[in-house]
């Protein structure tokens, strides 16, 4: 049994070895080369249950399996990053940015996010080919967020680029790589700062510049942090989603089928289902506080537990028939968003938007749409879904403004 290894992720997430963990060791005692250990909790209901008890289970020691400061998962120059954080410190934090992230401000940006989601098929439709996750999954989420924190959008899309490079294994890349893209990634937000202090403007960025926490404004390490969360969590996990959802739909002719015959009344049912099946995160990591016991396991203060949600989304305890896709299923309480608590997801309402925007053109438009080549999934033990995955169709029209107009 090994969940640290990202090879054993290399062809998606290793659900045989989570549906055993499930049903024979549910809190599970992880061995860790350079560490303590870890319980894994493969199970929705002790997923659940640590993810909403942020008293009991903290996230301050790290979100990561790792207690190295490369693995700690976002503290640096006496800053943290929100994941890093417990209440009330979180929730200060998280004041400066919900507003931005409420359904009724999501919905305010419906109309954008779906003349964008257009223009990103038309780009490819007339050729008939293309990378999917490069040229339409990574595209929207990198241009959505560009437009909220006030960037330009291709400056979005060569960020997208880094945060993959941020959840690839170091072993599949060359040395330094992800050193060398974290620094890119603050050299920008410092180039950001500077330039919202000169000029500012009514984007993310300004706002969170101007805002204040406690009578102070925000540091620049701080800003930083902010940043590398909203390019991280607001791009990367879409593209996830986007791209292994559509690789379940080809997988699953029968249901891609069900969803294009009544689109508009079965997407709702099939993003959720979507998010279900994908889990795009594979885990996020939890610190106990105090001496404890989960399923009849003994926990002490200070160990480590990983909540596996890619497993929890496939708990038969949790979802009848759980092993099978279903665009109609209803009721499905997925914990793809972090199954609720302090830590849920800001962007689930921006990111629902989005991928009912792009399934809809993709499906809509992109006639006879397919595999030309097996996906390349990114190595990584944190992150899941496809980096590379060449289709085919059959070419058709722009439908908007071409940008050279």
């Amino acid at each position: 049994m090994d969940l640290l290894s990202p090879g054993n992720f290399r062809r998606g997430q290793p659900h045989a070895q989570f549906a055993w963990l499930r049903e024979h060791a549910p809190v599970y005692r992880h061995p860790e080369p350079d560490g303590p250990g870890f319980w894994a909790l493969t199970r929705h209901e002790e997923v659940r249950a640590v993810g909403r008890d942020s008293g009991l289970f903290s996230s301050e020691r790290g979100m990561t399996i790792s207690d190295s400061p490369a693995g700690s998962g976002g503290e640096t120059g006496g800053a943290k990053m929100m994941l890093v954080m417990d209440p009330p410190e979180h929730t200060q934090f998280l004041r400066l940015l919900s507003r931005e992230f409420t359904p009724r401000a999501a919905r305010a940006l419906a109309p954008r996010i779906r003349a964008l989601a257009a223009q990103i098929v038309d780009e490819v439709i007339e050729r008939g080919e293309c990378d999917f996750v490069a040229e339409i999954a990574g595209e929207l989420p990198s241009y959505v967020i560009a437009e909220l924190v006030g960037m330009p959008l291709d400056d979005g899309r060569k960020l997208y680029e880094l945060t993959e490079t941020l959840h690839t294994s170091p072993e599949s890349q060359p040395p330094g790589a992800q050193a060398r893209a974290t620094g890119e990634m603050f050299a920008y937000a410092s180039r950001l700062i500077e330039a919202k202090r000169r000029r500012p403007g009514g984007d993310l960025a300004t706002q969170l510049l101007q805002a204040e926490i406690d009578g102070r404004r925000l540091t620049d390490v701080e800003f930083q942090l902010f940043f590398m969360l909203l390019i991280d969590a607001g791009g990367d996990t879409t593209r996830n989603l986007v791209a292994g959802g559509m690789l379940a739909l080809l997988e699953h002719p029968e249901q891609q089928a069900r969803l294009r015959a009544d689109i508009e009344r079965r997407l709702p049912t099939a993003r959720e289902e979507l998010l279900r099946w994908t889990s795009p995160v594979v885990y996020m990591r939890r610190t106990a506080t105090a001496d404890t016991e989960l399923a009849g396991v003994p926990i002490a203060a200070g160990d480590k537990l990983v909540m596996y949600y890619g497993s929890a989304n496939r708990d038969p305890r949790a979802f009848p028939d759980a092993g099978s896709f279903d665009v109609g299923r209803s009721p499905n309480h997925h914990v793809a968003f972090g199954g609720g608590g302090a830590h849920f997801c800001l962007g689930a309402h921006v990111a629902r938007i989005e991928i009912d925007a792009m399934l809809r053109e993709v499906l809509l438009r992109l006639d006879g749409l397919e595999l030309t080549e097996e996906p390349e999934w990114l190595e990584s033990n944190f992150i899941s879904g496809p980096r590379r995955m060449p289709v085919r169709f059959r070419p058709g029209r722009w439908v908007s403004e071409r940008r050279s107009a």
